[in-house]
């Protein structure tokens, strides 16, 4: 897994931050959490990836995925990345607005961790 590789990951992050800089009406919440969607599974996916790279993992599900980062230090807050998991998995309900703004509050935490799960990957990736 080359530095190349996290590029996707970083623009979809810039994408983020981008939506939530803008004012709050419904069509950037929209937009943020839609952004959320991509970027958290391009978190877990470049995770993934990087953790595969030398040993296969005993779970590969997202949250086992979160667990072995978390192990090897590459996440810090793993009750955090669980909890923008339940927001992913609740982003096809956000017609009802309660979880809309429930999964946006859960989106504008992203770019914080996502930032510091770069730099991990960064500095692993070119040891």
């Amino acid at each position: 897994m080359g530095n190349q590789s996290l590029n996707p990951l970083k623009n979809a992050l810039a994408s983020l931050e981008k939506a939530i800089l803008r004012p709050l009406d419904e069509f950037t919440q929209d937009s943020v959490i839609q952004r959320f969607e991509y970027t958290f599974e391009l978190s877990w996916k470049n995770l993934k990836r990087y953790l595969e790279s030398d040993r296969s993992l005993q779970d590969d599900s997202v949250k086992g995925i979160f667990r072995e980062a978390f192990t090897r230090h590459l996440i810090s807050d793993i009750e955090q990345w669980f909890a923008f998991q339940k927001a992913r998995n609740l982003t096809s309900h956000t017609y009802n607005q309660d979880t809309a703004e429930e999964v946006y509050k859960e989106a504008i935490k992203l770019p914080l961790l996502c930032h510091e799960l770069i730099n991990k990957l960064e500095k692993k990736l070119l040891k």
